[in-house]
């Protein structure tokens, strides 16, 4: 029961800020709080459990609630360097950082 997102345009640093609260809670709490927290990354990381979720109810006959959040790893990935043209003819750099998730539920022992 796994689920994962590739080459997201956020962060590592802000999705592990809420992968820490997520981590080792039901599905349905989980799902609850990350559907009503006032974030962009809470978003992203809700429609990962739910389609975690889905996959584990559809394709192993899991039950909802006997599911719990085990592994959330959120890797670094590429970073695209671009520039913001300052004055004389310089430029400062942006780095626009992006993340990989790995979602993994289990079933509550």
């Amino acid at each position: 029961m796994k689920a994962y997102w590739n080459d997201i345009r956020i962060s590592p640093k802000k999705l592990r800020v809420v992968a820490e609260i997520v981590r080792w809670q039901d599905v349905t709490k989980a799902l609850d709080f990350l559907k009503f927290a006032p974030n962009k990354w809470a978003g992203l990381l809700y429609k990962l459990v739910f389609s975690a979720m889905s996959n584990a109810i559809n394709n192993d006959n899991q039950a909802k609630e006997d599911l719990v959040v085990d592994t959330l790893v959120i890797t670094k990935w590429v970073v695209y360097k671009r520039g913001q043209a300052i004055s004389r003819g310089r430029s400062h750099r942006i780095l626009k950082r992006t993340s990989n998730v790995r979602l993994e539920l289990q079933v509550k022992k």
